[in-house]
């Protein structure tokens, strides 16, 4: 195999793949990622055996001999990261890879090809297709509240229930709980059924770091055990948790008699910030009280002190004051913008606080006791 690639372009197709590629593995091959040269296109591929890649690359490629190579990810990805030159040309022979600059030059051992395995392509007739932006803030709205250290209820990664016309992604720990819908479009009859399409934490957010900012909509396809993301240059698959995921839908209030505030992210994170002040691993609790048309965040840790923030807030009920783990609300304001509003709905001290925005997204949190 002999091409030559202009730098850039192929920097960021092999630091895609090589964040798919193991450290280390009991089998040495998957640390390398594979180059294919065939058709007028470099095709990139790799592997940890749970998460996989494909990964085409034409910008500023040219072939003068097809063929492969596998080339070792830390070492590569370093020749990659310090070069300066524009263009870098790959050249194989039996003595293994050469990769060379206009003032550098790199002798690198090479595996056999030959060896590697497998990375499936998306060849289904059945999928959704949904919008690229879409798909990228549903990740980053759900991903952050899964848990990946417990394997109760299969919690270590994010449901997607893809039906006719409608795709929602939910992440939860148990102690909350994010969840976005949006529109999406079946084609072949196209959908999940049951709780079982479970995307696991690591691999839905290589998914989502693989949708190019400019894809318009991407490709997904459920299977029994995996799941299939295709965008314009890159399909991914990753295996599904195994489990059921818990009934979600139980856990978002339905209330009638619940208090809707309209509030703005900006203000809340800045007063939760300053709260949290006084706040360590132990105390992260910041008691929310509402009442006489404010917003009061109170937060007190011993040998640490005290802090009272307030804010003004469209309500004149009876004071009703929440405790909230602060993290939880600071992971809320971190993925929206700043001056999107929002809902915050409450109803007692001792009930979930429901957080929710017009474009499909909610949050829940549950409340810690008062005697933390």
């Amino acid at each position: 195999m002999k091409i030559s690639c202009a730098r850039e372009p192929l920097t960021n197709a092999f630091s895609l793949a090589a964040s798919i590629a193991p450290a280390r593995s009991p089998k040495e091959i998957l640390t390398n990622v594979k180059f294919t040269a065939t058709g007028g296109k470099l095709v990139l591929t790799a592997t940890d055996m749970e998460v996989g890649i494909r990964l085409e690359v034409e910008e500023g490629v040219e072939i003068e001999t097809e063929g492969a190579a596998l080339l070792p990810v830390q070492r590569t990805m370093a020749i990659l990261r310090e070069s300066n030159d524009e263009t870098i040309t790959l050249e194989t022979d039996d003595t293994g890879i050469l990769l060379k600059g206009d003032r550098s030059k790199f002798n690198l051992p090479g595996g056999n090809p030959d060896e590697f395995p497998p990375v499936i392509s998306f060849e289904e007739e059945k999928y959704h297709v949904l919008s690229a932006r879409l798909f990228r803030t549903m990740v980053r709205r759900t991903v952050f509240a899964t848990d990946t250290d417990n394997t109760r209820f299969a919690l270590g990664g994010v449901l997607l229930e893809l039906t006719e016309g409608k795709v929602t992604a939910v992440g939860t720990d148990g102690r909350r709980l994010a969840c976005m819908e949006g529109e999406g479009e079946s084609v072949g009859g196209h959908e999940t059924t049951g709780n079982n399409t479970i995307v696991p934490t690591r691999a839905i957010q290589l998914m989502e770091r693989a949708v190019n900012p400019d894809d318009e909509t991407i490709d997904v396809a459920a299977r029994a055990s995996d799941l299939l993301l295709r965008t314009k240059n890159a399909v991914i698959y990753s295996r599904l948790v195994e489990g059921r995921y818990p009934t979600w839908r139980q856990v978002l209030p339905q209330r009638e008699n619940a208090t809707q505030l309209d509030m703005t992210v900006g203000p809340v994170f800045a007063a939760l910030r300053q709260a949290s002040i006084v706040t360590d691993q132990e105390s992260r609790g910041i008691d929310f009280t509402f009442g006489d048309g404010t917003l009061k965040l109170e937060a007190s840790t011993k040998d640490i002190g005290q802090s009272q923030i307030e804010l003004p807030v469209a309500y004149d009920g009876e004071p009703v004051t929440l405790t909230l783990d602060h993290r939880y609300l600071a992971d809320f304001c971190k993925v929206l913008d700043r001056e999107q509003p929002f809902q915050f709905e409450f109803e007692t001290g001792a009930s979930p606080a429901l957080l929710s925005t017009d474009d499909g997204y909610s949050y829940v949190i549950m409340p810690m006791s008062r005697d933390r």
